[in-house]
């Protein structure tokens, strides 16, 4: 089965709290109320570099991703 590359999440127990999940790597959590982002990846020196330079990029998609959800709510 293939998984969407983002999933939109909430927990009952974290008030006013929505998150972004990107499932594709790097695999990290977004909380989109205040930019809080949870890796799930462990990452080697090597693998630093690459992260800070695609990081941004996959930041800007989740919330583009999250935007999106939203207004198809309305």
């Amino acid at each position: 089965m293939e998984l969407p590359k983002f999933l939109l999440a909430d927990n009952a127990d974290i008030e006013d709290a929505l998150f972004v999940v990107h499932t594709e790597y790097p695999r990290f959590i977004l909380n989109v109320a205040n930019d809080d982002i949870h890796w799930m990846e462990e990452f080697d020196k090597e693998d630093e570099a690459t992260l800070k330079s695609e990081s941004q990029f996959l930041i800007e998609a989740a919330l583009t991703f999250y935007d999106e959800e939203m207004e198809k709510l309305d």
